[in-house]
């Protein structure tokens, strides 16, 4: 069975349609989408994502973690968060059943092997010297909180992060991208190389593998032990063009996290669906 690891759709329904007949056509029914989050959110088809993932997914083959876009989509159905002018999940939340609380059942974390690799496949970053099971085991906890009802869900969205600590943990695996030198964490970018937050998950010497998204303008991120995906096909023209990236890792190897690696596939965007101003 063939693996494919995808990064950021944000509703672009298009480019995630050719990547499944690509599929099709290389592996037949041979195959699993494992997607990394922010499957929705300022692309065009955010309802017509969530039907293919889920149609996969209900087959047993898709996967997926939420992302922070996820999360927004979720505030919003809670009355946390107003729609904002960029926000384009409107068809989700007229679309009417239960779209919501498929959503709240999703995870944050997955945790599984490749080849004689152990890794963890996660939205935006993990904290630094995490080990794997203890975090597997309290993300699920999070992950049951959100799942619980609309009102337990409500609660931990709105929870303050200097209060919670699985609100702060949730939003780290959706939004964090850099952490400074005393351990603070934020979503905004790192100034410095040594702050970006696998920077500082690698000085750990880590004994696992991280697929992740979450960052395009970082693009596609290939280092020992890490694949960061999201090479904003959302954004195609803001900063290059955008593609949405797969990783296709041998099924035969016994160390896929190595580097080099060329086993990418990119689907170029049709267009450029969100523009800053927005």
């Amino acid at each position: 069975m063939q693996r494919i690891f995808v990064g950021d759709v944000q509703g672009c329904a298009d480019e995630l349609g050719d990547l499944v007949a690509r599929a099709r056509a290389a592996f037949g029914g041979e195959f699993e989408l494992w997607l990394v989050g922010d499957l929705v959110n300022r692309g065009p088809a955010n309802l017509r994502v969530l039907e293919m993932v889920r149609a996969l997914a209900d087959g047993g083959r898709a996967r997926f973690v939420l992302g922070n876009h996820e999360l927004a989509l979720l505030r919003v159905a809670a009355g946390l968060r107003k729609l904002r002018p960029g926000d384009t999940v409107r068809d989700v939340l007229e679309a009417g059943g239960d779209w919501i609380a498929w959503l709240r059942a999703q995870p944050l974390l997955v945790v599984d092997r490749l080849g004689t690799e152990r890794f963890a496949m996660v939205h935006a970053s993990l904290p630094p010297g995490a080990e794997l099971d203890a975090l597997s085991a309290r993300t699920e906890r999070i992950a049951a909180r959100l799942a619980e009802s609309r009102k337990a869900a409500a609660r931990l969205l709105a929870a303050d992060l200097h209060e919670d600590e699985d609100a702060d943990l949730l939003a780290r695996l959706t939004r964090c991208r850099s952490i400074d030198a005393r351990g603070r964490w934020s979503s905004r970018e790192p100034s410095r190389p040594d702050d970006a937050w696998h920077a500082r998950w690698l000085a750990g010497s880590p004994h696992y593998g991280v697929v992740y998204g979450h960052w395009s303008t970082q693009r596609l991120h290939v280092a020992s032990g890490l694949r960061g995906l999201d090479t904003g096909c959302v954004y195609n023209g803001a900063w290059g063009d955008g593609v949405l990236t797969a990783w296709l890792p041998a099924p035969d190897a016994a160390r896929p996290f190595a580097v080099p690696d060329d086993h990418f596939w990119q689907i170029a965007a049709r267009a450029r669906y969100w523009h800053e101003e927005e």
